[in-house]
């Protein structure tokens, strides 16, 4: 399973439901709270080209979004597929 990265801000309730869906899955992943650490929220922008909503949500190299493009992902049967790879 390729490596899971989340950035996220506390009490984000779209970041909670992505960490969620993640966790029910089985998934271990890297949580990094970069709403106000400005280092952190900078690497996240640069890493999503300017995406600077929350959560960010990365699977290996592949960006995949915010928590409505990981919710779709898994509704559309392909969250699966990213992770087995």
């Amino acid at each position: 399973m390729p490596p899971v990265l989340i950035y996220t801000k506390p009490l984000c309730p779209y970041c909670s439901r992505a960490m969620s869906l993640l966790s029910k899955k089985g998934v271990k992943y890297e949580e990094i709270e970069a709403a106000w650490d400005p280092d952190k929220k900078k690497e996240m922008l640069a890493k999503s080209k300017g995406k600077s909503t929350y959560p960010q949500i990365f699977i290996g190299e592949i960006h995949v979004g915010g928590c409505d493009d990981l919710m779709a992902l898994d509704g559309k049967g392909e969250l699966d597929k990213l992770l087995a790879a």
